[in-house]
Protein backbone atom coordinates (compact mmCIF):
# COMPACT_ATOMS: atom_id res chain seq x y z
CA UNK A 1 0.00 0.00 0.00
CA UNK A 2 1.31 3.19 -0.94
CA UNK A 3 1.54 6.27 1.46
CA UNK A 4 -1.81 8.69 1.05
CA UNK A 5 -1.15 10.76 -2.06
CA UNK A 6 2.20 10.27 -2.28
CA UNK A 7 2.67 9.20 -5.57
CA UNK A 8 0.49 11.84 -7.16
CA UNK A 9 2.47 14.34 -5.72
CA UNK A 10 5.41 12.71 -6.83
CA UNK A 11 4.01 12.61 -10.41
CA UNK A 12 3.33 15.87 -10.55
CA UNK A 13 6.85 17.29 -9.53
CA UNK A 14 8.33 15.11 -12.11
CA UNK A 15 5.97 15.72 -14.67
CA UNK A 16 6.28 19.53 -13.99
CA UNK A 17 9.40 20.67 -13.40
CA UNK A 18 11.52 18.26 -15.33
CA UNK A 19 13.16 20.98 -17.91
CA UNK A 20 14.09 19.51 -21.34
CA UNK A 21 17.49 21.25 -21.79
CA UNK A 22 20.29 22.78 -19.74
CA UNK A 23 19.02 26.39 -19.04
CA UNK A 24 21.38 27.77 -16.66
CA UNK A 25 23.35 30.63 -18.63
CA UNK A 26 21.34 33.26 -16.80
CA UNK A 27 21.58 32.04 -13.32
CA UNK A 28 24.69 29.66 -13.70
CA UNK A 29 26.83 30.04 -10.68
CA UNK A 30 30.12 32.64 -9.80
CA UNK A 31 30.65 35.13 -7.14
CA UNK A 32 27.71 37.53 -8.65
CA UNK A 33 26.95 39.80 -5.47
CA UNK A 34 23.58 40.43 -4.85
CA UNK A 35 20.60 39.21 -1.67
CA UNK A 36 20.61 35.86 -0.55
CA UNK A 37 16.89 34.51 0.47
CA UNK A 38 17.14 36.62 3.78
CA UNK A 39 17.78 39.97 1.99
CA UNK A 40 21.55 40.27 3.28
CA UNK A 41 24.02 40.54 0.88
CA UNK A 42 24.93 37.55 -0.95
CA UNK A 43 28.21 35.27 -0.40
CA UNK A 44 27.96 34.87 -4.41
CA UNK A 45 25.45 32.46 -6.26
CA UNK A 46 25.72 28.92 -6.03
CA UNK A 47 23.68 26.25 -8.78
CA UNK A 48 22.47 23.36 -7.74
CA UNK A 49 21.50 20.61 -10.14
CA UNK A 50 19.35 17.57 -9.93
CA UNK A 51 16.81 15.54 -11.35
CA UNK A 52 13.07 15.88 -9.58
CA UNK A 53 12.59 11.95 -10.50
CA UNK A 54 15.23 10.99 -8.44
CA UNK A 55 14.84 12.14 -5.18
CA UNK A 56 17.80 11.51 -3.41
CA UNK A 57 19.05 14.46 -5.32
CA UNK A 58 15.75 16.15 -4.60
CA UNK A 59 15.72 16.18 -1.00
CA UNK A 60 19.37 16.93 -0.74
CA UNK A 61 19.23 19.72 -2.96
CA UNK A 62 16.88 21.14 -0.91
CA UNK A 63 18.81 20.52 2.39
CA UNK A 64 21.44 22.47 1.05
CA UNK A 65 19.74 25.09 -0.63
CA UNK A 66 18.38 25.88 3.16
CA UNK A 67 21.52 25.45 4.52
CA UNK A 68 23.34 27.72 1.89
CA UNK A 69 21.30 30.51 2.46
CA UNK A 70 21.35 30.71 6.26
CA UNK A 71 24.93 31.30 5.02
CA UNK A 72 24.76 33.84 2.73
CA UNK A 73 24.59 32.81 -0.43
CA UNK A 74 21.95 33.02 -3.17
CA UNK A 75 21.24 29.71 -4.32
CA UNK A 76 19.36 29.18 -7.53
CA UNK A 77 18.03 25.39 -8.11
CA UNK A 78 18.13 23.93 -11.37
CA UNK A 79 15.89 21.02 -12.47
CA UNK A 80 17.22 18.43 -15.90
CA UNK A 81 15.69 15.40 -17.18
CA UNK A 82 18.81 13.16 -17.76
CA UNK A 83 22.23 12.45 -16.27
CA UNK A 84 24.17 13.02 -19.25
CA UNK A 85 23.16 16.84 -19.10
CA UNK A 86 23.72 17.12 -15.91
CA UNK A 87 27.06 16.26 -15.59
CA UNK A 88 27.94 18.08 -18.56
CA UNK A 89 26.90 21.15 -17.29
CA UNK A 90 28.43 20.77 -13.58
CA UNK A 91 31.93 19.92 -15.74
CA UNK A 92 31.14 23.45 -17.84
CA UNK A 93 30.43 24.91 -14.70
CA UNK A 94 27.17 26.12 -15.71
CA UNK A 95 25.75 23.95 -12.59
CA UNK A 96 27.79 24.52 -9.17
CA UNK A 97 26.73 21.20 -7.30
CA UNK A 98 25.21 18.02 -8.12
CA UNK A 99 23.87 17.69 -4.45
CA UNK A 100 23.53 13.61 -5.13
CA UNK A 101 25.74 11.47 -7.39
CA UNK A 102 26.46 8.16 -7.59
CA UNK A 103 29.96 8.58 -9.27
CA UNK A 104 31.65 5.19 -7.58
CA UNK A 105 29.96 3.15 -9.94
CA UNK A 106 26.45 3.38 -11.64
CA UNK A 107 27.77 7.23 -12.80
CA UNK A 108 31.53 5.99 -13.44
CA UNK A 109 31.29 6.47 -17.09
CA UNK A 110 30.38 9.87 -16.69
CA UNK A 111 32.84 10.61 -13.89
CA UNK A 112 35.32 8.84 -17.06
CA UNK A 113 34.46 11.50 -19.18
CA UNK A 114 33.81 14.27 -17.31
CA UNK A 115 35.68 13.92 -14.34
CA UNK A 116 38.83 16.16 -14.55
CA UNK A 117 36.44 19.11 -14.82
CA UNK A 118 34.65 18.01 -11.47
CA UNK A 119 35.69 18.37 -8.07
CA UNK A 120 34.63 16.01 -5.47
CA UNK A 121 33.21 17.32 -2.30
CA UNK A 122 32.64 14.30 -0.25
CA UNK A 123 30.46 11.48 0.79
CA UNK A 124 26.72 11.64 2.37
CA UNK A 125 25.83 8.32 2.19
CA UNK A 126 27.15 4.75 2.43
CA UNK A 127 25.51 1.92 1.11
CA UNK A 128 24.02 3.12 -1.55
CA UNK A 129 22.68 0.17 -4.51
CA UNK A 130 20.72 -0.94 -7.25
CA UNK A 131 18.13 -3.21 -7.56
CA UNK A 132 15.88 -5.34 -9.45
CA UNK A 133 12.76 -5.95 -7.68
CA UNK A 134 9.61 -7.46 -7.98
CA UNK A 135 5.78 -7.44 -5.32
CA UNK A 136 6.44 -9.25 -2.30
CA UNK A 137 3.81 -11.65 -3.66
CA UNK A 138 5.74 -12.46 -6.64
CA UNK A 139 6.47 -16.52 -6.86
CA UNK A 140 10.38 -15.98 -7.31
CA UNK A 141 13.52 -14.28 -5.06
CA UNK A 142 16.41 -13.91 -7.31
CA UNK A 143 17.45 -12.98 -10.54
CA UNK A 144 18.71 -16.12 -11.55
CA UNK A 145 14.95 -17.47 -11.80
CA UNK A 146 13.56 -14.75 -14.54
CA UNK A 147 15.14 -16.63 -17.68
CA UNK A 148 12.30 -19.64 -16.86
CA UNK A 149 9.65 -17.05 -16.01
CA UNK A 150 9.34 -14.39 -18.86
CA UNK A 151 5.74 -15.19 -18.93
CA UNK A 152 4.98 -14.19 -15.83
CA UNK A 153 5.46 -10.66 -16.50
CA UNK A 154 5.24 -10.35 -20.16
CA UNK A 155 8.63 -10.59 -20.83
CA UNK A 156 9.26 -6.78 -19.56
CA UNK A 157 11.30 -5.18 -17.31
CA UNK A 158 10.03 -1.60 -16.55
CA UNK A 159 13.29 0.80 -15.61
CA UNK A 160 13.67 4.64 -15.70
CA UNK A 161 15.69 7.40 -17.98
CA UNK A 162 17.17 5.50 -20.72
CA UNK A 163 20.44 7.77 -19.72
CA UNK A 164 20.40 6.46 -16.12
CA UNK A 165 23.84 4.74 -14.61
CA UNK A 166 21.02 2.00 -13.64
CA UNK A 167 19.78 1.61 -16.77
CA UNK A 168 22.77 0.86 -18.43
CA UNK A 169 23.78 -1.28 -15.44
CA UNK A 170 20.39 -3.36 -16.19
CA UNK A 171 20.85 -3.54 -19.67
CA UNK A 172 24.48 -3.67 -19.82
CA UNK A 173 25.35 -6.25 -17.33
CA UNK A 174 22.41 -7.98 -15.89
CA UNK A 175 20.39 -8.81 -19.08
CA UNK A 176 23.44 -10.67 -20.43
CA UNK A 177 24.47 -11.82 -16.95
CA UNK A 178 21.29 -13.83 -16.59
CA UNK A 179 20.77 -14.55 -20.39
CA UNK A 180 17.65 -12.56 -20.76
CA UNK A 181 18.60 -10.26 -23.70
CA UNK A 182 16.23 -12.44 -26.15
CA UNK A 183 13.13 -12.96 -23.46
CA UNK A 184 12.79 -9.46 -21.74
CA UNK A 185 12.90 -6.16 -22.92
CA UNK A 186 13.82 -3.54 -21.24
CA UNK A 187 10.88 -0.66 -21.16
CA UNK A 188 12.46 2.87 -20.32
CA UNK A 189 10.58 6.43 -19.90
CA UNK A 190 10.70 7.98 -16.51
CA UNK A 191 10.91 7.56 -12.89
CA UNK A 192 7.53 8.49 -12.79
CA UNK A 193 6.18 6.29 -15.65
CA UNK A 194 7.89 2.79 -14.09
CA UNK A 195 6.36 3.87 -10.74
CA UNK A 196 2.84 4.30 -12.30
CA UNK A 197 3.28 0.62 -13.55
CA UNK A 198 4.35 -0.28 -10.63
CA UNK A 199 1.49 0.94 -8.77
CA UNK A 200 -0.97 -0.40 -11.29
CA UNK A 201 0.41 -3.61 -11.47
CA UNK A 202 0.38 -3.99 -6.93
CA UNK A 203 -3.22 -2.48 -6.85
CA UNK A 204 -4.13 -5.49 -10.08
CA UNK A 205 -1.94 -7.88 -7.92
CA UNK A 206 0.12 -8.64 -11.53
CA UNK A 207 3.79 -9.55 -11.32
CA UNK A 208 5.86 -7.44 -12.43
CA UNK A 209 9.70 -6.59 -12.60
CA UNK A 210 11.12 -3.14 -11.59
CA UNK A 211 14.55 -1.30 -11.80
CA UNK A 212 15.52 0.02 -8.82
CA UNK A 213 17.47 1.36 -6.14
CA UNK A 214 18.33 2.09 -2.16
CA UNK A 215 17.93 4.58 -0.89
CA UNK A 216 14.83 5.52 -2.31
CA UNK A 217 11.25 6.06 -0.80
CA UNK A 218 9.39 3.72 -3.43
CA UNK A 219 11.12 0.61 -1.21
CA UNK A 220 8.96 1.44 1.77
CA UNK A 221 5.64 2.85 0.25
CA UNK A 222 5.28 -0.17 -2.41
CA UNK A 223 5.11 -3.84 -0.97
CA UNK A 224 8.39 -5.10 -2.97
CA UNK A 225 11.04 -6.84 -2.50
CA UNK A 226 14.64 -7.05 -4.17
CA UNK A 227 15.90 -10.12 -6.27
CA UNK A 228 18.73 -11.95 -5.20
CA UNK A 229 21.80 -11.24 -7.45
CA UNK A 230 23.83 -14.19 -6.82
CA UNK A 231 26.28 -12.75 -9.93
CA UNK A 232 26.79 -9.37 -8.64
CA UNK A 233 25.68 -8.13 -12.24
CA UNK A 234 24.02 -4.66 -10.46
CA UNK A 235 27.36 -4.17 -8.80
CA UNK A 236 28.56 -3.40 -5.79
CA UNK A 237 27.41 -0.94 -2.96
CA UNK A 238 28.80 2.21 -3.15
CA UNK A 239 28.34 5.89 -1.64
CA UNK A 240 26.14 9.08 -2.35
CA UNK A 241 28.55 12.33 -3.24
CA UNK A 242 28.37 15.84 -3.82
CA UNK A 243 29.81 16.97 -6.52
CA UNK A 244 30.91 20.15 -7.66
CA UNK A 245 32.55 22.00 -10.70
CA UNK A 246 36.39 22.02 -11.07
CA UNK A 247 37.45 25.15 -8.69
CA UNK A 248 34.43 25.07 -6.26
CA UNK A 249 36.24 24.87 -3.00
CA UNK A 250 38.43 28.01 -4.69
CA UNK A 251 35.57 29.96 -4.99
CA UNK A 252 33.38 28.95 -2.46
CA UNK A 253 35.41 27.72 0.45
CA UNK A 254 33.12 27.98 3.43
CA UNK A 255 30.00 26.25 1.76
CA UNK A 256 32.35 23.35 0.27
CA UNK A 257 33.81 22.95 3.94
CA UNK A 258 30.35 22.73 4.96
CA UNK A 259 28.99 20.49 2.34
CA UNK A 260 32.02 18.31 3.29
CA UNK A 261 30.52 17.72 6.58
CA UNK A 262 27.22 16.62 5.78
CA UNK A 263 27.34 12.85 6.90
CA UNK A 264 24.00 11.35 6.86
CA UNK A 265 22.67 7.33 8.67
CA UNK A 266 19.82 5.95 7.52
CA UNK A 267 17.50 6.95 10.05
CA UNK A 268 18.20 10.53 9.22
CA UNK A 269 18.45 10.27 5.25
CA UNK A 270 14.89 8.24 5.28
CA UNK A 271 13.16 11.02 7.38
CA UNK A 272 14.67 13.76 4.77
CA UNK A 273 13.50 11.86 2.18
CA UNK A 274 10.07 11.02 3.16
CA UNK A 275 9.22 14.09 4.41
CA UNK A 276 10.27 16.29 1.33
CA UNK A 277 8.55 14.09 -1.19
CA UNK A 278 5.71 12.04 0.68
CA UNK A 279 4.91 14.15 3.91
CA UNK A 280 5.23 17.76 2.33
CA UNK A 281 5.46 17.14 -1.13
CA UNK A 282 6.00 19.58 -3.92
CA UNK A 283 5.92 23.55 -3.13
CA UNK A 284 6.50 22.74 0.78
CA UNK A 285 10.06 21.80 0.53
CA UNK A 286 10.49 24.70 2.55
CA UNK A 287 8.44 23.14 5.62
CA UNK A 288 10.03 19.87 4.93
CA UNK A 289 13.46 20.70 5.58
CA UNK A 290 12.92 22.61 8.89
CA UNK A 291 10.73 19.78 10.10
CA UNK A 292 13.84 17.80 9.43
CA UNK A 293 16.06 20.20 11.30
CA UNK A 294 13.22 20.44 14.58
CA UNK A 295 13.48 16.36 14.39
CA UNK A 296 17.24 15.68 13.58
CA UNK A 297 19.47 18.59 14.23
CA UNK A 298 22.29 16.58 15.68
CA UNK A 299 22.12 14.39 12.32
CA UNK A 300 25.81 15.78 11.58
CA UNK A 301 27.91 18.82 12.96
CA UNK A 302 27.27 22.29 12.33
CA UNK A 303 23.06 22.18 10.92
CA UNK A 304 22.41 25.72 10.73
CA UNK A 305 19.04 25.96 12.56
CA UNK A 306 18.49 30.01 11.45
Amino acid sequence: MMKRNVFARRTAVVGGALALALGVSACAGGSDEGSNGNGDESLGTITLGYIPGWTDGLSTAYLLEDQLEKMGYTVEMETLTEAAPLYTGLANGDVDVYPSAWPEVTHAAYMEEYGDDIEDLGAYYDGAALTIAVPSYTDIDSLDQLADNADMFNGRIYGIEPGAGLTAVTQDSMMPAYGLEDSYELVTSSTAAMLTELENAIAAEEDIVVTLWRPFWANSAFDIKDLEDPQGAMGDTESLHFLGTAGFSEEFPEAAEYIAGIKLDDAAYGALEDLVVNEYGEGNEAEAIDAWIEEHGDAYEGILTE
